[in-house]
């Protein structure tokens, strides 16, 4: 299986992908003229502009889930995955990505904002419903079924896996817990929000995620402050590092850019076609309104909850760097011990953990047996990332379902409820070099699908920006842009061109029945 899964891997992770989505993102990034920087103040207000119905949820719980999804496994175990094979330099690469890939998820969320339809009494949107209805014909929609399937077999099947691994990994260097334990555990809790709808699962994700990052990032904060004088030197090393000027990890650039993209895709997943399933699902009277939350998200993920990591790693020299093959440029001997005994040197959770408990517990060196603060706030930090990540899979599963099925037969959400619930508990006892795995090739399936789809489907998401930008110039604020597409360059976009100025209609009359009976 492993053997089968590292070709798989080999051919979907080349290097056109890799600095394919880098490419992308600088494209898009020129074509709106550096939007993410230019609208940084805009994406932060229209974060909390409350706007919903019952059909639609707020921008506020739409960028929740789309957290839900980015910050998990990817901020914590990913980051010394990708210290450990690119060394410092790597997190370098992971900022570019994000920064650039902004352009790419305001893109996609946009998109997804445009093409949005009601199904079984809530928005559903994403990028199979995007790729039918802007392709068109019998092209697009087999375009379409291949993403959602894809997509139902990497965030249904694929993907909770890795996050359980990870809870698993961290609770057990903290507590004496068998992994299945861990692993019932996690299927009684995600079981019980799945099952309730995008609601539920936008509550849960909205009053935990924001919480713990900004708690995570604050510890983050702290661990600087006492390592204050080494900052300088270290951001020396990160840019040093990043474009080989450091000797010491002279001989690993490549591996640095591609784990660095890579950890930063799955990470922040900006163009891998997650985030746009939320933003579909929000009520705002403008795509770009939503397309702007969403590349803020980016930033959240990558710029603040991931550099957070690397400064606890890199700030206490816990961690360890591959040469490539066997054998390590760097050894501080952090290491976790997997359910068959295994020592594990790779990049793990342990990095972190042990990076805590030397900031805090004074652990000059790594003790495999030591339990202290780190261990203890990280394991609980992964628990609450990685479980609000796996109901966000569920949801981005279910859409793609949805969109197969049109809501006809319901069992089959049943069906993938207890699928995702299988490999979350899985994951639990499984090894980690293989869960992983199977999510990276899951992850850069998807991201193949998606990138081709939103650089054919670009046009309408761009000049929606403008018109937004436009409308923001003339009005004084964004917040009062409403989206009026012409019919004759955007088609299939019903909710825009139909149900959404019948809103508005009925809104106004009501208005003035309402003034009339004051009177």
């Amino acid at each position: 299986m492993q053997t089968i899964v590292d070709f798989l891997n080999g051919l979907v992770w080349s290097s056109p992908l890799v600095y394919g989505l880098l490419a992308v993102g600088l494209y898009f990034s020129l074509r709106m003229r550096f939007f993410q920087i230019r609208h940084f103040k805009e994406m932060i207000r229209l974060m909390f502009q409350g706007e919903k119905s019952p059909v639609g949820i707020s921008s506020f719980q739409a960028l929740a889930i789309s957290l839900s999804g980015r910050v998990g496994t990817g901020n914590i175990v990913g980051v010394a995955t990708a210290i450990f094979i690119g060394g410092p330099g790597a997190i370098f690469w992971m900022w570019l990505i994000a920064f650039l890939g902004a352009g790419s998820a305001f893109v996609e969320s946009t998109l997804a904002q445009i093409y949005k339809q009601n199904e079984d009494n809530q928005y559903r949107g994403g990028p199979a419903y995007y790729i039918e209805k802007g392709l068109g014909g019998k092209l697009g929609k087999i375009y379409a079924a291949i993403f959602a399937l894809v997509t139902i077999l990497a965030t249904g099947f694929l993907l909770p896996g890795i996050q359980s691994n990870s809870i698993a990994g961290s609770m057990t260097n903290s507590f004496p817990l068998p992994h299945w334990v861990i692993g019932a555990a996690l299927v009684i809790l995600v079981g019980l929000v799945i099952f309730g709808g995008v609601r539920s699962i936008a509550r849960v994700a909205s009053a935990v995620v924001p919480f713990m990052a900004l708690v995570y990032i604050i510890v983050a904060i702290v661990v600087v402050i006492m390592n204050i004088q080494d900052v300088p030197a270290l951001f020396g090393l990160i840019f040093r590092s990043a474009f080989g000027m450091e000797q010491q990890f002279g001989g690993i650039v490549g591996a640095m850019i591609a784990i660095g993209v890579q950890r930063g895709i799955y990470s922040n997943e900006a163009g891998q076609g997650t985030g746009p399933h939320a933003a579909g699902a929000a009520e705002v009277s403008h795509p770009a309104k939503q397309g702007l939350v969403q590349a803020f998200s980016v930033y959240v993920d990558t710029l603040f909850v991931c550099t957070a990591t690397a400064l606890m790693i890199l700030m206490t020299g816990m961690y360890n760097v591959s040469d490539g093959e066997d054998g390590l440029i760097v050894d501080s001997g952090v290491h976790q011990v997997s359910p068959d005994g295994e020592e594990n040197y790779g990049g793990t959770v342990a990095y972190t953990q042990a990076g805590l408990d030397r900031a805090f517990s004074g652990q000059e060196t790594f003790d495999v047996d030591f339990v202290g603060f780190g261990s203890y706030f990280i394991s609980f930090a992964l628990l609450f990332f990685c479980y609000t990540t796996i109901l966000a899979y569920y949801y981005i599963a279910e859409t793609n379902l949805v969109y197969l099925t049109h809501g006809r037969w319901p069992i089959t959400k049943i069906l993938l409820g207890v699928l995702l619930i299988a490999s979350v508990f899985y994951g639990t006892v499984s090894s980690a070099g293989l869960a992983w795995d199977m999510g990276d090739l899951g992850v850069g399936l998807m991201a193949w699908l998606n990138v081709i789809a939103i650089l054919i489907l670009q046009k309408p998401a761009i000049a929606a920006l403008r018109d937004f930008e436009r409308q923001k110039k003339e009005k004084g604020s964004g917040k009062f842009a409403i989206y009026s597409p012409d019919p004759s360059e955007v088609k299939e976009a019903d909710f825009w061109h139909h149900d959404y100025p019948k809103r508005l209609e009925d809104e106004k009359e009501y208005n003035m029945d309402f003034k009339n009976i004051d009177r």
